[in-house]
């Protein structure tokens, strides 16, 4: 009996050892349960999160990799604005927390680690818990229903399956999204499609190279083979569809402050022939600074957004169409090969000598900061993907809602900024290198996005929300893919999330009337008093003596106002106050800068009990960032709730009047 027992205990006890190795060896798992799962810790996905908490929801973010904030954080300072009319809610109070860190009202350029400190705050202001460096694996459906998502840490060797009764998928890619079995889209639709007209295949000149470029490595010499980032491909018919992607690139942030710089090097996997087209661009181009290859963009403390321009720079054509739907080893070596040929044209900018020496003499005064990205090598943690992933949803937002030829009335967001696609291919046309799918195509005023458009068809999820890979054509998601604009939806997606799960209903049939309420009546998630927005364009709330001609392009909203020139009638604007206007508020003016703006404005403030005669001195007006415009405070003053207004008059020609803002003030 003894015996039977020492080996019964000697059995459990290799049992034991074999189950201990074996745990040492494979990956643990958890399981954990929320409200509400944010997958993607873009700037969307932060501001989903920070959310779905004011609600009083229960919520997890999961972020991939180790920061937060997506392109918001990783270089793209000089935010793509299209018009500030758009931007609301916790995205319009993230500018004004970047503004006030610089010492301006709002500001819509800054560094990188200024907008990661922020995004960081968010979450800790929330009392948010992050997941970092998770990466999702599988989802398990139960019907139409999201039960949970299965992540995994390759770090830790650990699974976890996360749990909720609502799921939001903030990333660039839509890898929930798509793992959910949601309908989606790669590439560009054919025009005939939507009955679009700058979808598909498109020849244009924007960030085109000069004409007459040879396409192979020995000038006339087919045989030699074509030139390093030229495609084998050729010109299909203009509009038609394709998988293609248009082009990814880094927004590279360097300084040109000695103590605070590190000099650009030689980097992995440096080939100068790579950047051969770059050499022919010059000889058929003169080559007099920096921003002839590079829209060299300035940032506070002597720091740089740098974007793409012209032929050839840092847009990698034609190496991405792979990206959305690789896994992760492959796009990990996409994303290399990124950070090489970028680093690497910075280096060969640098110390090539076939580089006329003033250049290189211009970017030697550069390098990459010290203090951005310190956990990254100095170099950004974000991918631009400008475009994945797009999911087929409720509706498709298209080239005519762009242009207002259809118009949503389930809007919880609106868009505002030039239907934008990079270039898809470089290829040869007619024996000489060509780039193919730039399209800039503007001259429309803000519009609003569908409800509809960020969620699936019920029939496939019902519980899944996609603001970031929204539902859109190429064209039309070219327009709505800018980082404020996701900040907005991510706000709509989480309050729309927290309705369903109030109401125990599917994402698809929440009241979008209630939402666009609340959206409206509590835009900062926390119970304060909301903003007051007078537009020129309210007939209610605004009274015009003399004659003003209205301007389409460059103020706040739709349009603003210019006084007409040589009229001896008095020219005013007066803005009135509704009567529920009570408390104390800062009073604000947008003022549209203009090559013809008069040089003074004068501005009457009646607060109920008195008059307060201002000025506003064109001079004094400094615009900052994409944009045309800035608001100018006008003071703050306390208003009873009896009748007020806010009026401007004409001084000379080109007054320019446009919206009032009253924020509150405690």
């Amino acid at each position: 009996m003894m015996y039977r027992n020492a080996k019964l205990i000697k059995t459990l006890l290799c049992l034991l050892a074999f189950l201990l190795v074996t745990k040492a060896n494979f990956a643990q798992s958890t399981s954990k349960s929320y409200d509400i799962c944010v997958y993607g810790g873009t700037s969307a996905g932060v501001i989903a999160a920070y959310t779905a908490a004011k609600l009083g929801k229960s919520v997890l973010l999961i972020e991939p990799g180790k920061n937060l904030g997506g392109m918001s954080s990783g270089g793209l300072g000089l935010t793509d604005i299209g018009n500030k009319y758009a931007i609301s809610g916790l995205a319009l109070d993230f500018y004004r927390r970047i503004g006030s860190h610089y010492g301006r009202f709002e500001q819509w350029v800054f560094e990188p680690h200024v907008a990661e400190n922020l995004f960081n705050d968010y979450v800790k202001r929330g009392h948010v818990p992050v997941l970092f460096q998770n990466r999702i694996t599988g989802v398990v459906k139960k019907g139409n229903k999201i039960v949970s998502i299965r992540l995994d840490n390759p770090n830790k060797k650990q699974i976890t399956a996360v749990n909720a009764k609502v799921f939001i998928d903030c990333s660039y890619e839509g890898d929930l999204m798509a793992r959910a079995g949601v309908s989606y889209t790669v590439g560009r639709e054919a025009n005939a499609e939507y009955g679009e007209t700058f979808n598909g295949v498109q020849l244009m000149n924007g960030h085109q190279l000069p004409q007459g470029i040879d396409p192979y490595k020995i000038k006339g010499d087919p045989s030699s083979g074509l030139l390093w980032g030229i495609g084998k491909g050729t010109l299909k018919e203009t509009g038609s569809g394709d998988k293609k992607v248009q082009a990814y690139n880094f927004r590279i942030c360097l300084t040109n402050n000695p103590k605070n710089r590190i000099p650009i090097t030689k980097p992995d996997n440096y080939k100068p022939e790579r950047y051969e087209l770059l050499i022919r661009q010059m000889e058929k181009r003169t080559w007099k600074s920096l921003q002839d290859v590079f829209i060299w963009s300035g940032m506070p403390n002597q720091k740089t957004d740098i974007n793409n321009r012209n032929g050839f720079s840092t847009d990698m054509i034609g190496m991405n169409w792979d990206y959305p739907e690789a896994d992760y080893s492959k796009r990990a070596e996409i994303w290399k090969a990124h950070t090489d040929y970028t680093k690497g044209l910075l280096f060969f900018v640098g110390t090539d000598p076939r580089v006329p020496e003033h250049i290189r003499e211009e970017i030697a005064q550069w390098g990459y900061p010290k203090d951005e990205y310190q956990d990254h090598g100095n170099w950004s943690h974000q991918l631009y993907i400008r475009e994945a992933r797009r999911m087929k949803g409720e509706l498709v937002m298209t080239q005519h809602h762009c242009q207002g030829r259809e118009t949503v009335t389930d809007g919880v967001c609106m868009a505002a900024y030039t239907m934008d696609s990079h270039n898809c291919d470089r290829i040869v046309v007619n024996g000489e290198v060509r780039n193919e799918g730039n399209v800039e195509e503007g001259g429309f005023g803000p519009y609003p996005i569908s409800y509809r458009a960020i969620v699936p068809k019920e029939k496939e999820v019902s519980n899944l929300i996609v603001p970031v890979c929204l539902s859109a054509t190429h064209i039309a998601y070219g327009s709505i893919r800018m980082e404020p604009v996701f900040m907005v939806l991510a706000q709509s997606a989480a309050t729309a999330a927290a309705q369903a799960i109030n109401q125990k209903v599917a994402v698809q049939q929440i009241n979008v009337a209630k939402l666009q309420q609340q959206l409206k009546a509590d835009p900062l998630v926390d119970g304060s008093r909301p903003e007051i927005v007078i537009d020129n364009s309210n007939p209610d709330g605004v009274t015009l003596k003399g004659k003003w001609n209205s301007q389409k392009h460059g103020g706040y909203g739709p349009d603003f106002l210019v006084a007409s020139e040589n009229t001896d009638q008095p020219q005013t604007i007066k803005y009135h106050l509704a009567q529920q206007t009570k408390g104390k508020y800062e009073v604000f003016t947008y003022y549209p800068k203009s090559a013809k703006t008069a040089t003074e404005s004068k501005i009457t403030i009646f607060d109920g009990q008195q008059e307060k005669q201002l000025s506003i001195k064109d001079s004094e007006v400094k615009v900052l960032g994409q944009t045309s415009g800035e608001w100018v405070s006008l003071g703050t003053y306390s208003f009873s709730g009896k009748p007020a207004f806010v009026e401007i008059a004409a001084s000379g020609t080109a007054t320019v009047a446009d919206a009032i803002l009253l924020v509150p003030r405690e």
